[in-house]
């Protein structure tokens, strides 16, 4: 059931201000003096020190705390090629996602590009003011190229969320699914429908995770992918199994999960019937799952079913991924978001799920109570318990692989973030009620 109206929706963001996101000063120019150190000639010395040396940039400036979201529009989420100013809604929202549950600042970048050598240009250009690029609803193939690029030739995290943000997600959901399910992660047998860039990093992930290369099946629109076909890009490939299956029917008799980032409708019960025991199911297309959460746990009373639907138990959301391993990556001024950070992200979320949950995200979420189990093996994207869990984690993991420029307390760290996080809603509490919003 929806709980807005497209009207509401469109209210929301067309009541003044328009739009989701303001930039407002945080230091005080109210007299001359403050003019004079805000701008010339005051703001001469800090020109000098930053040229002087350049990681002084982190202490006289915002960079250390600001991540471009860029985009070219030609994946929006479920909505395809819409263009660059049809982006820009996603990319605001993005930002405030940063901001409300990390206290991340965003500046969101919508370019009118489709040249993937334009984007990587423009990307590299743009280092010197940002701590790091959210790359986000850029279409396949060109979005794996443009990162890869980008991570070689730059000295700032480079992340496309589409990729890894389901990919970490759900592979704590899968963590978790495996100790709940008894199953082995050497002998999953995993279904896969939809090989573009969610699906591609999702796979790659759970291979990074243990499950074997040779034990993931994936479907795109023309059907299995096979060592036959002579239509794959270089991602297909490498996922291209010398078996052959002739339906997603046929794919599924026997496999221990199904994983969709396709479309609605592809998935039956006696699918879901055929899987082998205790079956994992992430159905994620979105809003209609590849088949309907009532319809799936109708057909087996033993399945871990997860979507990307917040109304339904083990929602695979991004935000709860995106915000703290920015936040992590920053604080340590990492030079990368490396595989061992996101392996240490996606452990966190599955470490927490085992942890109590307060009475106040339960109440959120309109249940008396949530407690580690089928039903419950994801964090709650409002569980804003994931900053001290999953920024640490990430944090710690770029200091052991060296990716780090600075060290951090971590316990200390996880005080600090509690206050910064406090301090940051007080803020954000107050600037909104100063509009006398009402929705």
């Amino acid at each position: 059931m929806a709980l807005y109206t497209k009207e509401e929706a469109l209210i929301y963001h067309s009541t003044f201000p328009h739009g989701k996101v303001e930039v407002i000063p945080v230091k005080p120019c109210s007299t001359q003096k403050h003019l004079s150190m805000a701008y010339s000639p005051g703001v001469a010395e800090t020109c000098r020190a930053i040229a002087a040396n350049p990681e002084d940039v982190f202490k006289y400036t915002n960079k250390g705390n600001l991540v471009a979201v860029v985009s070219n529009g030609t994946a929006i989420l479920g909505l395809g090629n819409l263009g660059p100013m049809a982006a820009k809604p996603v990319m605001e929202g993005k930002g405030v996602l940063f901001k409300t549950f990390a206290d991340i600042d965003v500046y969101d970048i919508n370019l009118d590009a489709k040249d993937p050598e334009l984007i990587i240009a423009v990307c590299k250009a743009l280092e010197p003011t940002f701590g790091g690029i959210n790359l986000e609803d850029i279409k396949a193939p060109e979005c794996f190229y443009i990162e890869e690029t980008l991570k070689k030739g730059m000295n700032i995290p480079v992340f496309h969320d589409d990729q890894h943000g389901t990919a970490i997600i759900s592979g704590a959901g899968l963590i978790n699914a495996l100790e709940i399910s008894g199953k082995k992660i050497e002998d999953m047998r995993i279904i896969v429908s939809g090989a573009g860039a969610s699906g591609i990093a999702c796979s790659k992930f759970y291979v990074s995770i243990g499950v074997p290369l040779e034990n993931i099946s994936m479907f795109d629109s023309k059907g299995h992918i096979n060592a036959e076909r002579k239509d794959l890009n270089e991602q297909k490939k490498y996922f291209a199994q010398k078996k052959c299956y002739a339906s997603l029917a046929e794919a599924f008799k026997g496999a221990d999960m199904f994983l969709g980032l396709s479309g609605p409708n592809l998935v039956s019960q006696d699918m879901v019937r055929s899987m082998n025991r205790n079956p994992i199911i992430f159905a994620m297309a979105n809003p209609d799952p590849e088949i309907p959460y009532s319809e799936a746990k109708a057909a087996r009373h033993d399945l871990i079913m997860g979507t990307g639907r917040s109304d339904f138990p083990n929602q695979v959301n991004n935000v709860s991924g995106f915000p703290y391993i920015f936040r992590g990556a920053l604080d340590v001024r990492a030079t990368a978001i490396n595989e061992e950070m996101k392996l240490a992200a996606a452990r966190s979320l599955a470490s927490l799920a085992k942890e109590p949950v307060p009475q106040a995200i339960c109440d959120a979420y309109g249940v008396k109570e949530l407690s580690f189990g089928i039903d419950y093996v994801i964090p709650k994207a409002l569980d804003t318990r994931m900053l001290v869990w999953e920024a640490p984690a990430v944090a710690r993991a770029a200091m052991d692989t060296g990716v780090a420029k600075i060290s951090l307390d971590i316990e200390q760290y996880k005080k600090d973030l509690q206050k910064r996080l406090a301090t940051s809603k007080e803020r954000i509490a107050g600037f909104v009620k100063t509009y006398n919003f009402n929705f």
